[in-house]
């Protein structure tokens, strides 16, 4: 047995001092502190007093560490799943951005190749798709050249292609997207609303037809418009009004304010709220240039300001934070209490995608998917199944 003791574990809301005891790659024990110092022959790892909390599951991220889940091949697949393991994400849904019928099927194909991983970085849970099912006046980054109406032949093609589909992000209101969600829904795929200027009478029928949860609210869709004089409520407010929704924000301090994030969290609260990078290529990158998207086809972006923006800096063009970030701005910013940061990038994730039996929590039986971090949210150490992956390097050292 390892035994990973003076740690303060954050889970299910709360902070106990305690030690965990680790086998066969999962957790065998969770004891009060001293609760396991008589384990015979047990390899001891001292937390230094650090906080413990299940590993970040990142469900919207698009790429990381100079790679694209549009890039074809292993090499950057699996590079970005070693990149965002470094900032304590253990488990990630890649995802993928509007494009051409064989652009998707290339993206789709990759994950199955890649879908085992690798063992030196997070793990794979399946696959988001983003759009093209889109109004192109909420595009955001995304490609205006492939957005296009759902095409049954089209969608059927995919998730026949890929079992893996985890969730798929469509604007309800076009032609075509209601029946789209009630095929989602029976597939148990989980129907999101995004890149969408649904009003909330739309909203309200897309929930009938299976939609269940808001990509990246804020970020490209409705709110209240007034049409003839008439005030009419968007997908923000649907967010607030309707408890069947989940959402998800990007907690990167620059997409959304400290105010809005303080809204959310209090009013949606951190049952129905998670928090997503959405990285796109160049987290981890401070300043210069990138590619949203295929190296060979993507769209140049600018980085600056702590996020990516497109070239005439009207629009962001996807986060470049990392899931550590998701945490340190919540709190700091957005008013939470750590645990319910944590519980936001771990628990509820899960749950949104149906997930919850088995990752997102810290308890006997699960795997042991862990990661260290200090008062500052910093990340100093990542488990995958028990195996430290990842130890924040000694200061002045290589």
């Amino acid at each position: 047995m390892t035994v990973i003791h003076n740690i303060r574990l954050v889970e299910g809301g709360t902070v106990t001092p305690c030690e965990i005891g680790i086998e066969q790659g999962r957790i065998a024990a969770i004891e009060p502190p001293g609760g396991l110092a008589a384990v015979p022959g047990a390899d001891r790892v001292d937390g230094e007093g650090m906080y413990l909390s299940h590993g970040f599951v990142d469900i919207h991220v698009h790429g990381g560490g100079g790679f694209d889940f549009m890039d074809a091949g292993e090499e950057a697949w699996h590079g970005i799943a070693a990149f965002h393991l470094r900032y304590g994400t253990t488990q990630l849904v890649p995802t993928t951005l509007a494009a051409d019928r064989e652009g998707l099927l290339k993206a789709l194909d990759t994950y199955m190749e890649c879908r085992e991983g690798r063992g030196d970085g997070a793990e794979f849970l399946g696959i988001h798709v983003e759009g093209p099912y889109l109004v192109p006046a909420q595009c955001g980054a995304q490609d205006p050249r492939y957005i296009r109406r759902p095409e049954r032949k089209e969608y059927e093609e995919m998730v026949e292609r890929c079992p893996d589909i985890l969730r798929w992000t469509v604007a309800p209101e076009i032609p075509g997207g209601l029946e789209m969600g009630d095929y989602l829904a029976a597939k148990g795929i989980t129907a999101c609303i995004g890149h969408s200027d649904a009003t909330c009478e739309e909203v309200k029928k897309a929930i009938l037809h299976g939609y269940t949860h808001i990509t990246h609210l804020y970020s490209a869709m409705s709110t209240i418009v007034r049409r003839q004089g008439f005030r009419h409520a968007g997908i923000v407010e649907s967010a607030y009004l309707f408890p069947e929704l989940t959402s998800e924000v990007i907690a990167d301090g620059c997409h959304l304010p400290g105010d809005l994030l303080k809204l959310a969290y209090r009013q949606i609260g951190p049952r129905r709220l998670c928090l997503v990078t959405d990285a796109m290529r160049a987290a981890g990158q401070t300043e210069g240039e990138s590619i949203l998207g295929d190296l060979s086809d993507g769209q140049r972006v600018i980085i600056e300001d702590g996020v990516a923006k497109l070239p005439d800096r009207q629009a962001f063009a996807g986060s470049i934070c990392t899931a550590d970030r998701l945490v340190r701005t919540m709190v700091r910013q957005g008013g939470a209490s750590l645990p319910d940061a944590v519980e936001m990038v771990t628990a509820t994730p899960a749950g949104i995608l149906g997930l919850e039996r088995q990752t997102g929590r810290v308890k006997v039986g699960r795997k042991a998917d862990l990661v260290l971090f200090d008062e500052d949210i910093r990340i100093r150490r990542v488990f995958r199944e028990g195996v430290l992956k990842y130890e924040e390097p000694a200061a002045g050292g290589a």
